[in-house]
């Protein structure tokens, strides 16, 4: 004769076997995405004929505007449009109609029945759709759970797209400083003037003075400027002499526009005389030797420092 505690005992008994029999099946309902399948977002979409009446059950996976994705029990996925004219209600239950609802209240998670026909675009044009309660708000709980995250999601996302544009805007700020840095030792013409002198003078002429002036005006404007000037002499005479004199001139032109126009003496590049090494004209005849005795003057403007318009570059001289 079996006792009450035999008989709880073959019940544990059985009981355990019951899970142990049931645990495979709900674990084997959780597995992990592999790198082959297809997420919701790559998986293709079933087509449904134009005018096809179709009937079916499944889970609301998205949501966009007047359409949204629904997958089957065979992983199957249609796109659902709903219209104007789509009933939306929950089952009612004995004796009793079932609540009507928006269509916005179609939301991810929401195990729902479709009733309509495909369109053109082989999208389901929903007629009915109908779903539980319970449903309902397990959907609902889902979604204010999820939500949030996305949202957290995206406003990250956001945050990350605009350090990347600052850190590129950096990145940019500082390669036009190295620019800038590396143009320091770099010059360009910015105006240029050549002023001529008699047979062994140093005198300007009111000529070339009118000349130094229209050069000294343009220069006041100017910023981040200096004044290279460079005396030359025609072939006649000695060497000695003739690296004095082109000295000499240079000194002339530097003292009037020093003096007359106020220019400091900062500006200036140390002044050269070159003598007649560097003629630019035909030593052999008058006219050349008149365009040889002369003084270059030039502006130069840092290219690492003025944002000017640029003009040819020029290199130092010794």
């Amino acid at each position: 004769m079996r006792t009450n505690g035999d008989f709880r005992l073959h019940k544990l008994i059985a009981a355990f076997a019951l899970m142990l029999a049931v645990m495979p099946l709900v674990y084997g309902q959780i597995t992990t995405p592999q790198a082959n399948q297809p997420t919701a977002v790559e998986r293709n979409i079933q087509s449904i004929p134009n005018g096809a009446k179709l009937k079916f059950k499944g889970v609301v996976i998205a949501r966009d505007g007047e359409t949204f994705r629904i997958r089957d029990r065979n992983r199957t996925d249609y796109q659902v449009l709903i219209t104007d004219n789509t009933s939306v209600k929950a089952n009612g239950g004995f004796l009793r109609s079932g609540k009507k609802y928006p269509v916005t209240e179609i939301l991810r998670g929401l195990i729902v029945e479709v009733e309509g026909r495909g369109d053109s675009q082989g999208q389901l044009v929903a007629d009915k759709i109908r779903f539980d309660e319970s449903d309902m708000r397990a959907a609902i709980t889902s979604d204010t759970r999820v939500t949030p995250v996305e949202e957290n999601q995206q406003r990250m996302a956001g945050q990350m797209d605009e350090l990347y544009a600052v850190a590129a805007e950096a990145r940019n700020e500082a390669a036009a400083a190295n620019t800038r840095i590396n143009d320091l030792d770099e010059y360009d013409v910015q105006e240029n003037v050549a002023v001529t002198f008699r047979v062994n003078s140093a005198v300007l002429s009111p000529e070339a003075k009118q000349h130094l002036d229209e050069f000294a005006a343009k220069a006041a404007n100017a910023k981040a400027y200096s004044i290279e000037v460079s005396g030359h002499t025609d072939s006649t005479g000695g060497e000695a002499k003739n690296f004095r004199l082109s000295r000499e001139r240079a000194d002339a032109v530097i003292q009037y526009l020093a003096v007359n126009h106020k220019i400091p003496l900062r500006r200036f590049v140390t002044p050269m005389g070159y003598g007649k090494t560097e003629a630019v004209a035909d030593n052999t005849t008058v006219a050349g030797r008149a365009q040889n005795r002369r003084v270059e003057v030039k502006m130069l403007l840092n290219r690492g420092m003025s944002q000017s318009q640029r003009a040819t570059p020029v290199s130092n001289k010794p």
